[in-house]
């Protein structure tokens, strides 16, 4: 199913960002969009690779296909708010198959557009950091830093999403107040929300789960382990995670809960290698699905995550952006060789180097 794979991407990519145990975020939906629209692109070994932590690409692409839609909400003045861009920047000078941009315009906000990487790179940054901050709401004006983009960049492949939406049941901002948190680093108040409702809740395996419903047929789930985050988030793989959100039921809770406001940005490569996707980084990556030039290869995956929870509702932007350069098989600018004197002719055999003969040509 592409639900369970999506799960075990999204679950395998927060550990290895989490090794370090502080704050982290970040948007599977985002991710694997551009990693699957990569994988449509990748051929052999390159392709084998990325399926194996992503799936299957075409179920992946209805998922998140359907995923960019949103439920209509009726007589609601709150509507919730949804934008997908997937982008295809791309160097005038990078040929790309037809083949590819006509699975590209499938996808939601689908767009190949020119940039001037070889040419004026700092300018084709620009255009591409300011394409995402329209499409994030200026949440995430800077996804590519000064330095990522040089000559070398042939083409960047970004997705980007924004999201809002409102509670179903509102947290009431009276009601918020500086309570204990416990980090640890050790206890500090933080502002609290909140809350007294049915809601959805399930307390298994370790976990107390909590569902907040909001607009759009979107809903937060916090979890919440009976001991430390770090030992339980060891043993919730793929099957206890869908366990557990498939035994949340109707309950009347009492919900104290932090308000959210992160801000993160992520180098993927090394996080990527480590889960066995490799060869994109490469000079054997073969991306011939987007282009016949064999000389293309990824060379970074940056990603950059918000997430704003408070009492109305959440806001969220992401994007993620593969960087693309064409590898030291680049050809230089041809080298003028006039033979217009006297030279020497060797005819050898190429496997052994014996020579067949050997001439001076003085007079031709």
């Amino acid at each position: 199913m592409a639900t369970d794979s999506h799960l075990r991407f999204a679950l395998a990519v927060h550990s290895a960002l989490g090794a370090g145990g502080g704050n982290t975020c970040f948007s599977p939906y985002s991710v694997a969009s551009a990693l699957t629209l990569a994988a449509r692109a990748a051929r052999g070994q390159t392709r084998d690779e990325l399926v194996a932590l992503l799936g299957d690409p075409g179920e992946q692409t209805v998922l998140l296909r359907e995923a960019a839609r949103l439920v209509e909400e009726a007589h609601s003045k709150d509507q919730p708010e949804l934008a997908v861009a997937n982008t295809l920047w791309a160097d005038d000078r990078l040929p790309l198959e037809d083949s590819f941009k006509a699975e590209l315009a499938e996808w939601p906000g689908a767009a190949v557009a020119s940039a001037p990487f070889e040419k004026e790179p700092e300018a084709a940054r620009a255009l591409i950091n300011e394409d995402i901050g329209r499409t994030t709401r200026g949440l995430i004006p800077q996804l590519l830093p000064l330095g990522s983009i040089d000559s070398q960049v042939a083409a960047v492949l970004v997705n980007a999403l924004y999201l809002k939406a409102a509670w179903k049941l509102p947290f009431r901002e009276a009601n918020t107040s500086d309570a204990p948190f416990h980090a640890p680093s050790g206890t500090r108040d933080v502002p609290t929300m909140w809350l007294s409702e049915s809601v959805g809740y399930a307390h298994t395996g370790g976990w107390q789960a909590v569902r907040l419903v909001a607009a759009g047929g979107l809903q937060a789930v916090v979890l919440l382990p009976d001991d430390d985050l770090a030992e339980a988030e060891t043993r919730l793989d793929h099957a206890a995670l869908t366990s557990l959100l498939g035994k949340i039921r109707a309950k009347k809770v009492e919900l104290s809960l932090p308000k959210v406001s992160l801000d993160v940005s992520s180098k993927l490569a090394g996080v990527l290698r480590g889960l066995g996707v490799r060869t994109m980084f490469t000079d054997e990556a073969d991306l011939s699905g987007l282009t016949p030039d064999p000389r293309l290869t990824v060379s970074e995956v940056l990603h950059q995550a918000v997430l704003r929870v408070d009492e109305q509702g959440f806001e969220g932007a992401a994007a993620t952006a593969l960087i693309m350069r064409l590898t030291s098989m680049m050809i230089d600018d041809p080298v003028a060789v006039t033979v217009d004197r006297p030279f020497l002719l060797l005819v050898r055999h190429a496997g052994t180097g014996a020579l067949y003969f050997i001439a001076r040509v003085v007079e031709p």
